[in-house]
């Protein structure tokens, strides 16, 4: 490998002959061009020559331009949109996912000012957070509703940069709607503690009894702990426990609700009819089991 990296050589005469050759040869490596067998001139090609000569001008402008085209690269990697501006607060760098949420093409934002390209910003509690991002270089990380569109919630991340700032956005609004959901299951949780005459238990795919209610517990006459692991069919008079078997395998199956009327037995031998609400847990990939609701249903 070493002699590979060797310089070519040939002698003066053999040069002026061959020029043409030895010029496409000198693109590739140095040809040395030998005087009474000594070595007298190398060839080499003009960018090979321009780093030799080392002009700072030109090797600044090099590396600006290196540079320009790793930013739009390192920007045009990050699958959440990005958006650069400058000290001016105008648009010198966009992202196809910026774009994209922006709905506007790229050609059309760069050089914008970004109130110009994003007119709602203008009204926003974010603005403000992005003159101090320029002005002082303060970073800010935040949830913001309806900046672009409404009903929608945008994470925002501002970082300062020797330019002016990063903006990075991603959209968040499945999420805040996943926990408004999880706060309205809970509020209505405890409705049905306040109520008092629902019972509810939460079980596993498997059917075991992960947890469950004051009422459901009195209405059998167990403590919690006493029916945490059994078979929630197990807590349900023999000839209703394949009726519930079918309804919960329906439920996991098709992922609709179903409501059946059943019989629990209670620790004394008790028989008691109520209604089963059951209803699916699912997980962001697979079923976490489900929720019964245990109604009693009034005595004829």
């Amino acid at each position: 490998m070493a002699a590979a990296q060797e310089p070519q050589r040939v002698s003066a005469a053999d040069f002026i002959r061959g020029f043409a050759n030895w010029r496409l040869q000198a693109a590739r490596k140095p040809v040395v061009v030998t005087h009474h067998g000594k070595d007298a001139h190398v060839l080499i090609s003009l960018d090979d020559y321009r780093r030799l000569d080392g002009d700072p001008a030109r090797d600044i402008a090099s590396t600006a331009d290196m540079l320009q085209e790793s930013r739009a690269s390192l920007v045009d990697s990050f699958r959440d949109p990005v958006i650069l501006i400058d000290r001016q607060r105008r648009i010198i760098a966009v992202n196809p996912a910026a774009s994209d949420i922006l709905e506007t093409p790229a050609a059309r934002l760069l050089g914008e000012n970004l109130v110009a390209a994003v007119p709602s910003l203008a009204d926003s509690l974010v603005f403000q957070y992005i003159i101090r991002l320029i002005d002082h270089r303060e970073r800010f990380s935040g949830d913001i509703p309806g900046m672009l569109r409404p009903r929608q919630w945008l994470h925002i991340d501002l970082v300062p940069l020797p330019i002016g700032g990063a903006i990075v956005l991603r959209d968040v609004s499945e999420a805040m709607e996943g926990f408004a959901a999880g706060d309205m299951r809970q509020a209505m949780l405890d409705a049905v503690e306040i109520d008092g005459g629902i019972g509810h238990a939460r079980i596993s795919v498997r059917e075991t009894v992960e947890a469950a209610n004051a009422m459901l517990t009195g209405l059998l006459g167990v403590e919690a702990a006493a029916i945490r692991r059994v078979r929630f069919s197990a807590l349900l008079a023999v000839g209703q426990r394949g009726a519930f078997v079918e309804a919960l395998e329906s439920v996991f199956r098709s992922g609709q609700p179903v409501r059946i009327a059943s019989q629990m037995v209670t620790r004394d031998g008790a028989v008691i009819d109520v209604n089963l609400s059951i209803v699916e847990v699912r997980g962001a990939y697979a079923s976490d089991g489900a929720v019964i609701l245990v109604t009693p249903r009034a005595a004829r």
